[in-house]
């Protein structure tokens, strides 16, 4: 496989190379990709510059699920679900020595402080965010008055505890209503998906209750695209496509990494692959026994094909990720922490807004 050269993102500490089918793709897509990876605390955004692709990372306390709505970005951290809003007006004026550098600015706007649920999924539901919690294995919606109000849990769960019975993980949006998860195991005692974790792994229908699918090595990342059921095979490696009816499935490809995070950008999946550190948890597993070696990576696969176009591979400083998405109609991203002095810089309202820095004169809003 050809290689660009080595990127470095902001943290030196990490670093990717990216193939030249890769790069040749990203010149394509109408987009870019946003990835979270807990292990490493970032949350990284893959554009294209024009010239060739670029990375940033963005530091934040173990960055999981993450889910797209519009200008709006939902993120799950450690203790909480943060949103953050796509500020446009701002965002060419982000690198003041640099304009138009960048083509969208996410700003956080509201943190609720849920509290550690362990949280993996977030999913849109029209306006409505749902929350995957794993913690206490149920799907929830989030509250200004609790740290979350429960809305749903697999009928083989007899109350709602964390405890963790089956590593409920991944949730599938259809006709803005929640329609299928995924759980390591149907269990209903704590920690009791463990022992059976390379073949108890299913889907779940959310509306009946009925499980469609079972004996899957570790599934996450359902999701409902062109009208088909896609999932994670993840302790196998391979991206599958279910029929709900009854189901069956097609293996379209299988990688060398433990899968995680799956978006869709035209005819390409987008998946995470990941390497495997944890081996009381994740030992033993199918991927393991057909590669010697697991990569860290974003793949991107023809779904037309199953064939993989190309890769950026993180080659150090980054292990593990969750969650893949395409962030469409934007080139190149920047995303704010609260830890960036911009973040407290900008200001916006519906018709314009300002940056209230040093050099910035208060009388020039952006808008009308």
């Amino acid at each position: 496989m050809a290689h660009t050269p080595e990127l470095a993102s902001d943290d030196q500490a990490i670093t990717c190379r990216v193939s030249e089918p890769f790069a040749q793709l990203m010149t394509q897509l109408p987009g870019s990709i946003v990835v979270t990876t807990y292990q490493a605390g970032k949350v990284a955004a893959i554009g294209w510059d024009g010239r060739q692709v670029t990375l940033l990372m963005r530091q934040f306390p173990k960055p999981l699920g993450m889910a797209i709505r519009r200008q709006s970005l939902a993120l799950a951290t450690r203790n909480e679900v943060l949103l953050l809003n796509n500020a446009p007006l701002l965002a060419g004026d982000y690198l003041e020595n640099q304009p138009g550098r960048y083509d969208a600015l996410y700003l956080p706007r509201t943190a609720y402080y849920t509290g550690d649920l362990n949280i993996h999924d977030l999913a849109y539901a029209g306006d409505e965010l749902w929350v995957v919690n794993t913690r206490f294995s149920c799907l929830c919606s989030l509250s200004t008055e609790h740290s979350f109000i429960p809305r749903w849990k697999p009928p083989f769960v007899s109350e709602i505890v964390p405890e963790d019975r089956c590593h409920l993980n991944g949730l599938a949006v259809v006709d803005d209503k929640p329609k299928y998860a995924t759980a390591l195991g149907q269990t209903n005692a704590a920690g009791g998906w463990r022992p059976t974790k390379a073949t108890g792994g299913l889907i779940l229908d959310v509306q009946t209750g009925q499980i469609i699918a079972r004996g899957l090595c570790m599934p996450h990342s359902p999701r409902w695209y062109n009208g088909r059921l896609w999932v994670l095979n993840s302790g196998a490696g391979e991206l599958w496509q279910i029929d709900p009816k009854d189901g069956s499935h097609t293996v379209v490809c299988a990688l060398p990494g433990y899968l995680r995070g799956l978006g869709f950008a035209g005819p390409y999946a987008l998946l995470g692959l990941c390497q495997i550190r944890e081996k009381h948890i994740f030992g033993g597993l199918p991927v393991q026994e057909r590669n010697k070696n697991l990569l860290c990576a974003v793949a991107a696969i023809d779904l037309r094909s199953g064939n993989l176009v190309g890769m950026l591979e993180f080659t150090a400083g980054c292990h593990e990720l969750y969650e893949v998405q395409f962030l469409p109609g934007v080139r190149r991203p920047m995303i704010l922490n609260l830890e960036k002095d911009a973040a407290r810089q900008a200001f916006t309202a519906p018709d314009f807004a300002y940056w209230l820095r040093p050099s910035s004169e208060i009388r020039d809003p952006k808008g009308s």
